[in-house]
């Protein structure tokens, strides 16, 4: 019977490799005690911020027979998506925007979850056996799970590191009936390093192990809805969409192979290096044609074209000014505030002109603070409203 589980987990790996995946492992499907603790105690400090989700399914996520009691094993898999570009080649580059390597191709969820069901089926027809397959959108601790089945460990940045693919894994899960043999777990190799810590542009790091979502440029960026805080804009340069800074400063990178990565990631030249310029342009049909197929497309325009005037306030680039202006009559609220704050960085007497005829109309009341950022003496009354 053991060798023909060993049979079996061995000719599943290679299924797997067949479709793409390049970690593999077997986990228990009972997470340790000290893993649903970590959780509720980062919940309970509210830094998850507005995700909503993550509190609501707590219990869910806290340990994988609470999602599915019939689970006995979880097969946990990884698919590389390790940069051939260096992810930041566009840091001093301030009219193009940064967009995180891993929404620069096709959209990994569809991806990653097409090669977990033809694999889970192929296990289906294997044995006798259930199975259901999550990718990132499920209350599944997929970190967690795949440290336990020895894929890498949790570093510092909270994201899994691998020592043969670095922190460029995504990951995906496949619970199943079947009693298989465990992995050897994986085992945290971080040492003393701390520069997924000392990089991050927003000190989103609390402490190693620890994140502050709320601080996170890729929580401010795909997550958060309203305007971004004005602490933060500025540190997150021309980060438009998620920020890789974390995991790029990753020293274990060096073992990770681009050529391992699915050539289903491989950056489309649009969203590679994309020009300011035309993203402030894009409209709703235009934001649509640009990230067809992308995950980017889940943001909608509004926050993307609201990172964008983030981006062109930092930018120093005059030649934008033109296009942040247009922005100031945008229907949604948050892009108008956006590009008040935008213009204020790029040229002070323009702010002041469209100040002028336009604080008077403007009733929505971020965007009056906004206006009235400028060393208004008024300014602090109009916050007291």
């Amino acid at each position: 019977m053991a060798d023909d589980k060993l049979r079996l987990t061995e000719s599943l790996e290679n299924r797997a490799q067949e479709e793409g995946f390049a970690a593999f492992g077997i986990a228990p499907a009972v997470l340790a005690p000290v893993t649903a603790k970590r959780l509720q105690d980062w919940l309970a400090s509210g830094q998850h911020g507005d995700m909503i989700w993550m509190e609501s399914r707590a219990e869910q996520r806290s340990s994988p027979t609470n999602l599915w009691p019939e689970v006995k094993s979880v097969v946990m898999l990884g698919m590389s998506y390790a940069p051939a570009r260096d992810p930041f080649a566009l840091e001093q580059v301030p009219d193009h925007g940064r967009i995180s390597v891993y929404a620069q191709g096709k959209d990994y969820h569809d991806v990653v979850k097409g090669a977990l069901k033809r694999t889970a089926r192929w296990l289906v027809d294997q044995a006798d056996c259930a199975v259901k397959v999550f990718v990132d959108t499920a209350p599944v601790m997929e970190k967690p799970l795949a440290e336990a089945a020895g894929l890498g460990w949790q570093g510092k940045h909270t994201n899994l590191v691998s020592q043969d693919h670095g922190s460029w894994l995504f990951l995906g899960a496949i619970y199943t009936t079947l009693d298989l043999e465990s992995s050897t777990g994986g085992k945290d190799r971080c040492g003393s390093c701390s520069a997924c810590q000392d990089i991050c542009p927003t000190n989103a790091f609390p402490e190693p192990y620890r994140l502050d979502a709320k601080a996170c440029i890729s929580y401010l960026t795909i997550e958060s809805k309203g305007p971004i805080p004005r602490q933060y804009r500025k540190p997150m340069g021309n980060h438009i969409y998620g920020c890789d800074d974390c995991l790029a400063a990753c020293p274990w990178n060096k073992f990770a192979k681009a050529a391992a990565a699915n050539k289903a990631f491989l950056p489309r030249a649009e969203l590679a290096a994309p020009a300011l310029a035309d993203l402030l342009a894009m409209d709703d049909a235009g934001f649509r044609q640009i990230f067809s197929g992308s995950p980017i497309k889940r943001s909608g325009r509004n926050r993307m074209v609201r990172n964008c005037l983030i981006a062109a306030g930092n930018s120093g680039d005059v030649a934008l000014v033109p296009a942040v202006t247009t922005l100031l009559d945008d229907d949604d609220a948050v892009v108008r505030g956006s590009a008040v704050w935008a213009l204020l960085q790029l040229d002070l007497g323009r702010f002041q002109q469209e100040k002028q005829m336009r604080l008077p109309k403007e009733i929505d009341a971020d965007v009056l603070l906004e206006w009235q950022s400028a060393a208004d003496p008024s300014a602090s009354a109009l916050a007291a409203r």
